[in-house]
């Protein structure tokens, strides 16, 4: 049975993700990589939102981190539930053979 978390605004967090990619991963495997990270949302419980995107700055800032993804939980507790899931560490295994880098910081808007 998933478990229910309370929701109030000063208890969600944002859970910001920025993927460098190798330059041997193949557009096929970076999409992949996209649709798995966005599937979360439905296989667990907890995430509010999840959005994603490529960089398309024209600052050149990126250091190589081509993809960012936004996660927020409805709290901390939701946090401490998806780092562990299951889901989360069948995506991470699938993302680690083709990750040159990653980049979190989490917060509370």
């Amino acid at each position: 049975m998933p478990e229910t978390f309370s929701k109030t605004t000063n208890e969600i967090i944002r859970h910001v993700v920025c993927f460098k990619f190798k330059d041997c991963a193949k557009k096929s495997e970076i999409e992949r990589i996209e649709n798995e990270f966005t599937a979360l949302r439905e296989k667990i419980s907890g995430i509010l939102s999840l959005e994603w995107g490529k960089n398309n700055s024209p600052e050149n800032l990126n250091k190589e981190f081509t993809h960012c993804f936004i996660v927020s939980f409805e709290s901390k507790q939701a946090r401490k539930v998806y780092l562990p899931h299951p889901q989360h560490l069948a995506f991470v295994s699938i993302l680690k053979p083709i990750l040159e880098d990653v980049f979190v910081i989490d917060f509370n808007p």
